[in-house]
């Protein structure tokens, strides 16, 4: 026996499958373009907390040898503490200006780009 279908089911049907397979594509862009963007950031979190940490043990030697010159190693630790105090008042006035917006556009051009460049 011969199937009979007409061309209103067959036209739903395919408008069915089109809707199926745009969704699957706008999800796995979507799964493509975030893991991009964790990727991206969690290699950026790396080389922030080595460089921290690198700026931290150089601190405490920067501490030390300012103390060793000037009598007393508090006096160092007062003055690297005090360099540390005016760069967190500097980033907080300038926040949006040196964090917030080099950040969300970085972000956004990353979202943006075509795949593979």
């Amino acid at each position: 026996m011969a199937e009979t279908t007409t061309p209103i089911a067959t036209l739903l049907e395919r408008a069915e499958d089109y809707g199926k397979s745009t969704l699957e594509f706008f999800t796995l862009t979507a799964i493509d373009k975030s893991a991009d963007v964790v990727s991206s950031l969690v290699s950026r979190l790396a080389i922030f907390f080595t460089v921290a940490l690198s700026l931290f043990c150089l601190s405490i030697g920067l501490a030390l040898w300012l103390g060793k010159l000037l009598g007393g190693s508090y006096y160092g630790f007062f003055i690297v503490g005090g360099f540390y105090s005016l760069l967190a008042v500097l980033l907080h006035i300038f926040r949006h200006q040196w964090l917030k917006y080099p950040v969300s556009d970085s972000i956004i051009k990353q979202m943006l780009k075509p795949k593979g460049t």
